[in-house]
């Protein structure tokens, strides 16, 4: 049996449409294998950051972050065994989430990692944090972004 057909794949999923149909698309282009279906929360959210400076210790709501990541993870992973893959969840707490994607990665040796795109363009791609081309650029392995449909009119 050919290697790749036994590397690892990771896939990174937030519960979006985009990380749905990433899942999807790697289904079909790397058919039955092993994954890991990764959910990367945030160390600390905006509206966590204001309510820390008055009152609440930063590492509670940490751990509030990784148990939704953890049930983002299940849910990406049932998603993902639904689609074909012997998938397992993997939840983690990064800043910036394309760091956490990265050494996830590098711990498994993923031979690829996939996710979704919000297709950002313009000042809104220039702005935002482009988690999707920041993994690309760091990742040192393949990268599959699978980006949103195609709303042309035909």
């Amino acid at each position: 049996e050919d290697t790749m057909d036994k590397a690892t794949i990771l896939i990174c999923y937030d519960g979006t449409a985009d990380s749905d149909r990433a899942i999807d698309a790697a289904a079909e282009l790397f058919g039955r294998r092993h994954s890991v279906v990764v959910d990367i929360g945030p160390v600390i959210t905006p509206a966590e950051s204001v309510i820390a400076l008055t009152s609440a210790p930063v590492g509670a709501f940490e751990d509030l972050n990784l148990d939704s990541a953890r049930e983002g993870a299940r849910a990406g992973a049932e998603r993902a065994r639904r689609a074909g893959f012997d998938a397992e969840p993997r939840a983690e707490v990064a800043a910036p989430t394309w760091e956490g994607i990265v050494e996830v990665a590098d711990e498994i040796d993923a031979a690829v990692i996939v996710l979704g795109s919000r297709g950002l363009k313009g000042i809104r791609e220039q702005l935002a944090v482009s988690v999707s081309h920041e993994v690309a650029e760091h990742a040192g392995r393949p990268v599959l972004i699978v980006p949103p449909p195609n709303e042309r009119v035909s």
